[in-house]
């Protein structure tokens, strides 16, 4: 082994113990911050019932029964009926699984294609650095609802489109971060000596630009899984989301605004759900952001 091998071998030996002390410190500032853990627990309590729905719910939740229309709350029906006679505690625990899928895949995709681009476009500079980010400004000038509607109206509704829709909206948000954040360590000392050992440009962006900016992106992945929920509700909610009898919870908000004062139940319930569930994915992002900050460790 040269000598330069080894320093190389040397210095990433100590970069890992860093990156598990940092980890660490994280988890352990995490589980100190009360708000972050009761956001953790209602990010898991959703995860669990949109994974075993067809165990905890107790009734179909596209099944009708005009004869039991908006019944208030009972032992038999925990939260009512709606205007269809159809459960609304059921109705909302797969509407979890809805909600999940589209605020985890919008956010994934958005993540990954604005990991992508904000990799390129603060690594290379020049022309690649204005393209994307002047595209970016463009999708920047609209605001996130309007242009999601706009994509929907494109491409179709459904819930499908309200995932790409979502993505397409989210990535400039992750291209700024992730370029911002290449461009506060692409001059880093680590990666100059990776230059000069002979590491190519993949190499360095895998190995050493994107590990260390992971944390900001998970943090915003978290953020940003809550404001796809939102998205998705509100486009369901006007009608270019879920298509009826989907359980989703903007559609169960956009069914129950006709009985308001009848019967409040039908719009109050899916409403709280929406409610708690970027509650839990705000304050989880929040504990993580200050989890992962390494200023915090003064």
């Amino acid at each position: 082994m040269t000598t330069v091998d080894a320093t190389a071998a040397a210095a990433n030996l100590v970069l890992a113990q860093r990156s598990r002390s940092l980890w660490r410190d994280a988890w352990a500032r995490l589980i100190r911050n009360r708000a972050a853990v009761f956001g953790g627990v209602i990010v898991l309590l959703l995860i669990i019932a949109g994974l075993a729905a067809p165990l905890l719910a107790p009734y179909s939740p596209i099944k009708q029964d005009l004869r039991n229309s908006v019944k208030p709350p009972s032992m038999q029906h925990l939260l009512g009926t709606d205007v269809h006679g159809r459960d609304i505690f059921s109705r909302i625990i797969y509407g979890a699984s809805y909600s999940l899928r589209i605020g985890f895949l919008g956010a994934f995709l958005a993540g990954l294609i604005g990991s992508v681009l904000g990799l390129i476009s603060g690594f290379y500079g020049g022309l690649a650095d204005l393209l994307i980010m002047r595209f970016m400004d463009i999708l920047l000038a609209f605001p996130g609802l309007l242009l999601a509607i706009a994509i929907i109206a494109a491409i179709g509704p459904g819930l499908n489109n309200v995932i790409i829709a979502v993505a397409i909206f989210s990535v400039p948000t992750f291209t700024r971060v992730v370029r911002g954040s290449v461009l506060s360590v692409r001059q880093n000392e680590y990666i100059v000596a990776a230059r000069t050992v002979g590491a190519t440009d993949n190499r360095i962006m895998r190995l050493h630009l994107f590990p260390n900016i992971l944390a900001p992106l998970i943090v915003l992945v978290t953020m940003r899984i809550a404001t796809a929920i939102l998205t998705a509700a509100s486009l369901s909610f006007l009608g270019l989301g879920a298509q009826p009898p989907t359980p989703e919870w903007g559609a169960m908000l956009s069914d129950g605004r006709d009985y308001l004062v009848l019967a409040p139940h039908v719009a109050a319930f899916p409403g709280l759900a929406i409610l708690l569930a970027v509650l839990g994915f705000n304050l989880l992002g929040d504990g993580l952001r200050d989890a992962l900050d390494p200023r915090m460790r003064l």
